[in-house]
């Protein structure tokens, strides 16, 4: 089974996500749905980095939430600064952020949350994957910054995927 359905809930989300922008259930719609939704894992199982065991729920589900605030919050905070600053008041920088973090699952997430929440954007990972060049639009207290990214992202990253 494994063989031809590599990822039940890729092809599930493919499936569902077809319908929906085709807004159709006719049966045309379907086996073209099927067909991409037993297709695009097949094709792309070796894009995959490796095979996700995701250790303590609770945790993920709480990193989802501090994700979701964060990026609200932030959101919320870009839009203020962008009405409300001069281009000159703003402190935009480079910061290198030192990682534990290695399993490739796990910086993939981090590398979401971070592309996703307004204001920040992931610069580029060293090859020995030991730290992460992030741009913060708006950024006072450089260690303050890093040490947020440890604590509610990797720390809770590294217990999800690495424990």
């Amino acid at each position: 089974m494994k063989r031809w359905l590599p990822s039940p809930p890729l092809s599930a989300a493919l499936f569902v996500v077809w319908l929906l922008l085709n807004q159709s259930l006719d049966a045309g719609t379907l086996i073209l749905a099927a067909a991409l939704a037993l297709a695009v894992p097949l094709l792309t199982k070796g894009l995959r980095p490796a095979t996700v065991r995701m250790r303590r729920p609770g945790v993920a589900l709480r990193l989802a939430g501090h994700a979701v605030f964060d990026m609200m919050h932030s959101a919320l905070s870009v839009g203020r600064l962008l009405l409300t600053q001069r281009k000159d008041k703003l402190h935009p920088r480079f910061v290198h952020v030192p990682l534990e973090l290695r399993d490739p699952n796990a910086l993939a997430v981090l590398a979401m949350i971070c592309c996703l929440t307004p204001g920040t954007a992931w610069g580029e990972l060293s090859f020995d994957r030991s730290s992460l060049l992030i741009h913060v639009f708006d950024l006072e207290d450089e260690q303050a910054f890093i040490t947020m990214i440890k604590t509610r992202y990797e720390r809770p990253l590294m217990e999800i995927f690495e424990s």
